[in-house]
């Protein structure tokens, strides 16, 4: 009999004289290990995504969302000109306290984003980035533990692992990994039955974050600024000149606006 015959009919044995909590446990074991690998996968593709998004915004806030903002000052400005000049004017009092809201609106979402800063760059992480990021995941992900303690525990390396793949910082990644690895806090107990209720809360756990993953991705591929980038993504030369466009064409209302402005109050001054 060849060696590797004599392995598997060793196995099939094996598997024979098991118990059948046993081997209900290797079953419910190997069910659980295809779904974390589908979790891991699902985070990463998020978490890419995610800061995909998050790197946009910023460029869009920096290049696009600074003249809206400005636009609309000077659309508030315009109405409030009007009331002065016609303060009886009830319609026009009421423009001119919605152009203020959303003035506020505009200048607030923009923040202290200035386009002279420098650009954000574009998130674009390495297969080195990838990888590792499965790897740490795989070693702390919440929803591969059952104890509350030890989920509140991974949660805050979970975020810190998060926030360094958002960076593109693989080494930051590493060190959450060695910091998880010589964490002393890492301790668990066995027997068949408590292993066996532990895998069916766990494979429970799996399926519930792989359901909010699900949501979460679609809320972020139905919103505006997924469109919006997916339109940069898709214009010649990509989005920086999506947003070049977009700002010239803003330029030209800022213009518009601020003559309009001028004119208003010039006849201020001959009234």
């Amino acid at each position: 009999m060849s060696v590797r015959k004599g392995f598997a009919k060793a196995m099939e044995s094996a598997e024979q004289d098991a118990l059948p909590e046993e081997r209900e446990l290797a079953s419910k074991r190997e069910q659980l290990e295809t779904l974390e690998a589908q979790l891991l996968e699902r985070e990463l593709e998020l978490a890419t995504l995610q800061a995909e998004l998050r790197s946009f915004e910023f460029e869009y806030l920096r290049v696009v969302g600074v003249r809206l903002a400005r636009l609309d000052e000077l659309e508030a400005l315009i109405a409030e000109e009007v009331t002065r000049q016609r303060p009886e004017d009830a319609p026009a009092m009421e423009r001119a306290e919605s152009a203020r809201s959303q003035a506020a609106d505009s200048a607030a979402a923009v923040g202290d984003t200035q386009e002279e800063q420098a650009p954000g760059p574009q998130f674009r992480p390495t297969e080195d980035l990838r990888k590792t990021y499965l790897q740490v995941s795989k070693a702390i992900h919440p929803d591969l533990t059952t104890d509350e303690e030890e989920k509140a525990r991974r949660h805050d390396f979970m975020v810190a692992a998060n926030e360094a793949y958002a960076r593109g910082d693989l080494d930051g990644l590493k060190a959450v990994l060695s910091k998880w690895r010589s964490d002393p806090e890492a301790v668990s107990g066995d027997d068949v039955a408590a292993e066996l209720v532990r895998t069916i809360r766990k494979t429970a756990q799996v399926k519930a974050r792989l359901v909010r993953i699900q949501e979460e991705s679609e809320a972020l591929l139905s919103s505006e600024l997924y469109e919006l980038h997916e339109r940069g993504q898709q214009f010649g030369q990509g989005a920086d000149e999506l947003l070049r466009q977009m700002a010239l064409e803003l330029d030209n209302q800022i213009a518009d606006a601020q003559e309009r402005l001028d004119t208003l109050r010039k006849q201020e001054k001959q009234a």
